[in-house]
């Protein structure tokens, strides 16, 4: 194997370096040693949304209704559930809105499916609908 068959630098009309290039023979025997290094470098932690605890906390904390405010959430598209929704690890399901009128809505992990549980005073109402690319 030759050096210059086997290691090209690529640059543009203007000069400007722009890579390197690696025969197929040449990577055969580097990429058990780079593959690591680029898989740590382009590696993306998955993005955590964002949750209104506060709006939760608040609900909470003014709640008056006769029957104790549950953490359980069961998603009706697939199956997903849990007994409280705030211990999961991973999460089961992700706050995207509360507020004092009872009305609390998740995000299920597993099918991305919208929760939405409304509190009355004497029950609980629970939709749930399938997730829609905006």
């Amino acid at each position: 194997m030759e050096k210059n068959d086997a290691l090209k630098h690529l640059y543009d009309g203007n000069g400007n370096f722009l890579g390197v290039f690696f025969s197929p023979e040449l990577w055969s025997v580097l990429s058990r040693e780079i593959e690591p290094h680029l898989e740590k470098l382009f590696r993306t932690e998955p993005e955590v949304p964002y949750e209104p605890m506060e709006d939760w906390d608040m609900l909470e904390k003014f709640w008056d209704f006769r029957y104790s405010l549950s953490r359980g959430v069961a998603c009706g598209l697939c199956g997903n559930e849990t007994e409280n929704w705030t211990e999961d690890e991973p999460r089961r399901f992700y706050l995207k809105a509360a507020n004092l009128g009872g009305l609390v809505s998740f995000q299920c992990c597993q099918c991305k499916g919208r929760v939405t549980k409304n509190h009355f005073k004497d029950k609980v109402t629970v939709e749930c609908k399938p997730f829609v690319e905006k």
